[in-house]
């Protein structure tokens, strides 16, 4: 299947928008004994989306490094509670949107 340029603009809209909301967003409270890999994800991610923004590319590395944050996001996300797990799932959302905008 082709994407047309509407599609790439809406992802890329997406992103913007996604980015927008988490930043304006507080660390959640009672995020658990993972914090410290959550901080880690957290801030791995919103550093390849910055880099992607200034850039308007990904390297290689960073697509290998956002792909190895989703897996480790996907399994940590069923044992968090619903304040860190929707903070989460938008980590994981921002993550999966800069793949597709980075593979373009």
């Amino acid at each position: 299947m082709v994407e047309t340029d509407a599609m790439i603009q809406g992802n890329s809209q997406d992103l913007t928008r996604l980015w927008e909301v988490h930043q304006a967003a507080e660390w959640p409270a009672e995020v658990g004994s993972r914090e410290g890999e959550l901080m880690t994800l957290d801030t791995v991610v919103c550093g390849c989306v910055a880099y992607f923004f200034e850039e308007h590319e990904l390297d290689p590395q960073r697509v290998t490094i956002l792909e190895d944050c989703l897996s480790d996001l996907e399994a940590v996300l069923p044992e968090l509670s619903e304040d860190p797990l929707d903070y989460f799932r938008r980590v994981k959302q921002l993550g999966a949107l800069l793949l597709e905008a980075g593979r373009r």
